[in-house]
């Protein structure tokens, strides 16, 4: 199957200015994912909306695709990048999550050879009552059942493998993704502020693949300070 990885970075952003541009032990966070994902031998394109985010990444071997400012998601920003594209699959890798793992980006494609949709989740008990750590249950089979920021499942007891914060990494069957970003915002996708709910309410299932690596998006000063440390201690290690 044709397929490719997509990064979206917008510059702007809510909780933390210039997001893309915040220096990770002196890189900007935009490059340490790019060059995340050049590891995997994947196709990788960029999609931004700023010169200023370009620039940093311009000496790696990725490709850049320029998209409207006012794209009001990262998903669409993907759509945009491969709707003249020649490929089946395509990973929204997000642009503030600057861990990769090559054994998890070749799991996410190959669920997609039964599924539509799939996306990561991680054993996290410290996520549980935290609004903005997302959790999922899942079915039987493993595709989710449900996604919020609320702690679920309700446990009175420990569970295994409860509870499960979602990482926000997804893949896509192009069909699928441009059918996606052409609905209409879904009721309880406006309640939980979670798009991934519009999927769920319009029939599609979403395959959750379990991984084990460690994965930490960057919203926050404190996420940075999180991150810094994690990423010191691998440099440490492969030193």
């Amino acid at each position: 199957m044709r397929r490719l990885i997509v990064i979206p970075a917008r510059l702007s952003s809510t909780r933390l200015r210039e997001k893309p541009l915040t220096p990770i032990l002196g890189k900007p966070l935009i490059r340490w994912v790019v060059e995340g994902c050049l590891k995997t031998k994947e196709r990788v394109i960029l999609a931004t909306d700023s010169e200023r985010v370009y620039e940093v990444v311009k000496d790696l071997p990725v490709e850049v695709k320029f998209t409207p400012s006012d794209l009001p998601s990262g998903s669409d920003r993907v759509a945009y990048a491969i709707r003249d594209e020649e490929i089946d699959w395509v990973i929204n890798y997000q642009g503030d999550e600057p861990f990769v793992y090559e054994e998890d980006i070749q799991r996410l494609f190959h669920a997609l050879e039964d599924h539509p949709v799939a996306t990561l989740a991680i054993k996290d008990p410290h996520a549980y009552k935290d609004p903005n750590s997302v959790k999922v249950v899942l079915r039987q089979d493993h595709t989710a059942l449900y996604f919020s920021r609320s702690p679920i499942p309700y446990m009175k007891t420990s569970s295994d493998p409860y509870p499960l914060k979602h990482v926000g990494i997804y893949a896509y069957r192009k069909q699928t993704l441009l059918e996606f970003t052409t609905m209409q915002k879904s009721t309880l996708e406006a309640l939980e502020n979670l798009e991934q709910l519009r999927l769920l309410e319009a029939g599609y299932n979403i395959k959750v693949i379990l991984t084990k690596n460690y994965y930490h998006g960057v919203d926050t000063e404190e996420d940075i300070r999180l991150v810094e440390r994690e990423l010191s201690a691998r440099l440490f290690t492969n030193s």
